[in-house]
């Protein structure tokens, strides 16, 4: 029997599961921090990774501790109707809880008040996942490009194009964030059983919420308000 206990803790503008992209890589813009735990924040721990583009994170799901584990699941990617066995997808109802994903390390501070973090862009994590494990990422060993990838080799995703209605006010957002948002609307966060062009979702992002609705192939922008719905 094995114990693990985290050695940072992730923080991102995504405060909740809605919204997070489906696999890391696919919202390239969205920015993320690495704090270490008091235990790790050994800036000699760091040393050298500032040379490595890309480094693999293993965390945990903690939303779903308790959740219900089953042996087959229904991925998203094929519409959400057709189940696989856990082990042939990347589900987050997991027995073990523990998710990969590699993302793109875009500085490391080794000097700030919480001590040496990475940040990076690309992670598929939401604010406060714990993180266990980093490792660089190895492009002459971890990438495989004839690789064969089962049922996501016939199933591609439905990109949407983005707008806002006339009345919203995007100036709230930086262009930086406004960036991340169409990133993040343009994968379809909805979830598989909901797909009514009339219904308005919300998906958080920092201290806003972001409300759209998706007709056709456009993911509306129909208001943006603070947490609260003011």
């Amino acid at each position: 029997m094995m114990t693990i206990e985290p050695i940072a803790i992730f923080h991102s503008p995504l405060t909740s599961k809605f919204g997070i992209p489906r696999q890391s890589g696919l919202a390239d813009t969205l920015p993320g921090t690495i704090v270490f735990t008091p235990a790790y924040r050994e800036a000699e721990a760091l040393r050298g990774i500032d040379g490595f583009d890309y480094v693999w994170l293993i965390w945990g799901f903690s939303e779903n501790v308790d959740a219900d584990k089953h042996p087959t699941v229904r991925p998203p990617r094929l519409g959400g109707n057709v189940r696989q066995g856990v082990f042939a997808t990347r589900s987050p109802f997991r027995p073990n809880n523990l998710g990969l994903s590699s993302v793109r390390v875009a500085a490391v501070r080794l000097a700030t008040p919480d001590g040496p973090v990475i940040e990076v862009t690309g992670a598929d994590l939401m604010d406060g996942t714990p993180i266990y494990d980093i490792k660089p990422y190895l492009p002459e060993f971890d990438s495989h490009g004839d690789a064969k990838a089962g049922f996501v080799d016939t199933c591609q995703w439905t990109v949407l194009d983005v707008e806002a209605s006339p009345d919203v006010d995007l100036s709230v957002l930086s262009a930086a964030d406004l960036a991340v948002v169409k990133q993040l609307l343009s994968q379809d966060p909805r979830p598989q059983y909901h797909r009514s062009p009339d219904r308005i979702y919300g998906m958080p992002y920092k201290q806003l919420d972001i409300r759209f609705k998706v007709v056709g192939r456009t993911a509306m922008i129909v208001g943006i308000t603070d947490d609260c719905g003011q």
